[in-house]
């Protein structure tokens, strides 16, 4: 083979198939490149000898404008078969230029995209070994990429708002969190807190995945302040649950001491009680051990203290059962009882009431004590009603009193004498005034005379 006179290197030269050209062919279809060598190119072959040639060496050369360059050789063919196989090459570059124009039409593709895919097929297309039109690929190519320079510029400038919105925005998450992080944190609620930070970082992970990629320096800026930020609210909070961790084995400890010593207490039964009490104050005091210890300690110390209350309960309930006999024999006393209202001889209710109470006690205690509490409420009541009456009758029979009472009506009946003469005289003597004095003092008088008795 012999050296053309193209700059470009020789193809290698295949051995294709004879293939008969057709006429007129269809324009590429949108479905792809045509990969075969061996298909028929989609130009007609007096469309091809419009732009190649073949000399008689085999060297094909295609004309650009008034000159003509050598594109490779096809030494082993006829002339047609030569066009033929270099015009497909033509036909690969021209769905590719085709490609590039639908897709632009179309819209939705990324313009900086389709310049630079329309730069690397302009490179093809200079200086292509192939035959057809290229003068008229390369402006279309320039054509399309002009057409896109607008847009473009556009997509450049939405790119420019959409990184300073995204750095707006991750701005804001480094913000939120050294706010937390700015917090007096010995006072804050850790899982609030924990639960803010985590939901910040999770929209930090949702930014970079999903938002627009930034510059790396101005990433690496945000994300150190972000990370400062977590970072200082989780050495306080490890702190702070190290601190809890003490206190809770703090806590734990005495709480089971307490626990030991409370089931110590289940041989004294119910004469344990009160030492229970005592403890359960203690464990009051005691803080915070953590849920599950807490549980299981309480589940303990509550055990104990139960087999205390159920040796009270037995033994409330032998008792109440030995005080049935005599919460019968008081009942009986309280029947017995109401005749103490029915007799009309204070001495004689008396008397009667005083027997009964000495039998009352002779009963004995009774349980439970709401029982006994009951019993001698009723008959408190009777106790009191009886002493109400004694009440009266020593007012009224009182010696001193009596004795009270006759002086006082002696020395009414007196100023009553000495009123009524006074009012006489003054009638006589035709005073009004001093008759209306008399008369209304000599009526106060004969009022309280009449109080007496008199």
């Amino acid at each position: 083979m012999s050296a053309t006179e193209s700059s470009k290197p020789t193809p290698p030269v295949p051995t294709p198939p004879a293939v008969p050209m057709p006429r007129k062919l269809a324009a590429p279809a949108p479905a792809g490149p045509v990969p075969p060598a061996a298909a028929a190119p989609t130009t007609s072959l007096e469309e091809i000898r419009t732009w190649g040639r073949v000399s008689e060496d085999g060297t094909v050369e295609v004309r650009e404008g008034d000159s003509w360059r050598a594109v490779g050789q096809y030494p082993d063919g006829t002339p047609d078969e030569a066009l033929a196989y270099y015009a497909r090459k033509y036909d690969d570059l021209a769905f590719k230029v085709r490609t590039l124009e639908q897709r632009h039409q179309a819209g939705g593709a990324s313009a900086s995209d389709l310049v630079k895919q329309a730069t690397r097929v302009l490179d093809e297309v200079t200086d292509a070994a192939a035959v057809g039109d290229l003068a008229g690929l390369r402006e279309r190519l320039n054509a399309l990429t002009e057409a896109l320079s607008e847009a473009t510029a556009q997509e450049a400038q939405q790119a420019k708002e959409l990184q300073e919105k995204a750095i707006a925005e991750r701005t804001e998450l480094v913000e939120r969190a050294e706010a937390i992080a700015a917090r007096d944190l010995s006072k804050v609620q850790w899982k609030q807190v924990t639960a803010e930070l985590n939901e910040l970082f999770e929209q930090w992970q949702a930014h970079q995945q999903n938002g627009p990629r930034l510059s790396k320096g101005v990433s690496q800026q945000l994300w150190k302040r972000f990370r400062d930020a977590r970072a200082t609210v989780d050495k306080h909070r490890r702190a702070f649950y190290a601190e809890l961790d003490e206190a809770h084995k703090a806590a734990r400890d005495a709480k089971a001491r307490l626990v030991e010593r409370a089931e110590a207490l289940a041989p004294r039964g119910v004469d344990g009680i009160p030492a229970y009490r005592a403890l359960l104050d203690e464990w009051k005091t005691a803080g915070r051990a953590g849920r599950k210890a807490d549980d299981a300690l309480w589940a303990r110390f509550k055990a104990a203290g139960d087999a205390l209350y159920a040796a009270r309960a037995e033994q409330a309930a032998a008792e109440e059962a030995d005080s049935a006999p005599k919460i019968e024999a008081r009942e009986a006393l309280l029947e017995e009882a109401k005749a103490v209202a029915d007799e009309p001889n204070i001495k004689r209710a008396r008397a009667l009431l005083t027997g009964i109470q000495r039998r009352w006690d002779e009963v004995g205690r009774i349980f439970p004590r709401e029982k006994e509490r009951a019993l001698d409420d009723r008959l408190r009541v009777i106790e009191q009603a009886l002493k109400a009456r004694e009440d009266v009758d020593w007012k009224n029979n009182n010696p001193e009193t009596k004795a009270r009472a006759n002086d006082m009506s002696s020395q009414l009946v007196e100023a009553i004498e000495k009123l009524e003469a006074e009012l006489a005289a003054a009638t006589a003597a035709g005073d009004e005034k001093a008759a209306k004095a008399a008369a209304d003092a000599l009526e106060a008088r004969r009022s309280w005379l009449s109080a007496l008795g008199g």
